[in-house]
């Protein structure tokens, strides 16, 4: 037990010496606060939902030396569904980019080397919170991943769970920002 806690202890000091000397990778956001509810922009607008399912603001700094390329994710665990909700997948976000606007997530809105993958809904862009009415509160983590890759290979209908696998095999760190929202 002590030499697993020590193994761990190190494989955290190193993944933290990753990061730029004196920053910290963070992510934040005008539109989503740490611990705080979503508002009705990032509501999904459909399955009895009537938000404005517009994607966050979001900026980024901090990201760790040997960063090629980003990602973007925003996902529910708390979904009924077994494996959780994915809302939003982008990727092949390049290095030079260090946030994205609000609305973002809507077709033709990423820099162009950036794809959105299929969230749960089936659909290539955002889609906003909408839990089941009556559910506790979800957990929405929205996620920037900082990738040793200029460009994660997949097919452009990849799953979720594939650009996910791709995402955990290629990552050099992560920040997240998680909100929550019931109905």
């Amino acid at each position: 037990m002590r030499r697993t806690a020590s193994l761990l202890f190190l494989c955290s000091m190193l993944a933290a010496a990753t990061v730029n000397a004196g920053e910290t990778f963070k992510i934040s956001s005008t539109d989503v606060q740490d611990n705080q509810s979503l508002k009705p922009p990032q509501v999904f607008k459909g399955f009895g939902c009537d938000g404005g399912n517009r994607s966050p603001q979001m900026q980024w700094s901090g990201a760790p030396a040997g960063t090629k390329s980003f990602a973007v994710t925003m996902y529910d665990p708390d979904a009924p569904t077994g494996s959780g909700w994915w809302h939003w997948i982008v990727y092949n976000l390049p290095a030079s980019v260090n946030g994205l606007g609000a609305d973002a997530g809507q077709p033709g809105k990423l820099p162009l080397e950036a794809k959105h993958g299929r969230n749960d809904y089936g659909r290539f862009d955002f889609g906003g919170a909408c839990p089941p009415p009556g559910d506790k509160p979800h957990r929405y983590i929205l996620t920037v991943h900082a990738l040793r890759v200029e460009q994660l290979d997949v097919p452009n209908d990849a799953s979720a769970a594939l650009i996910g696998y791709m995402l955990n095999a290629n990552r050099l760190g992560s920040a997240t920002l998680t909100a929550t929202y019931g109905r």
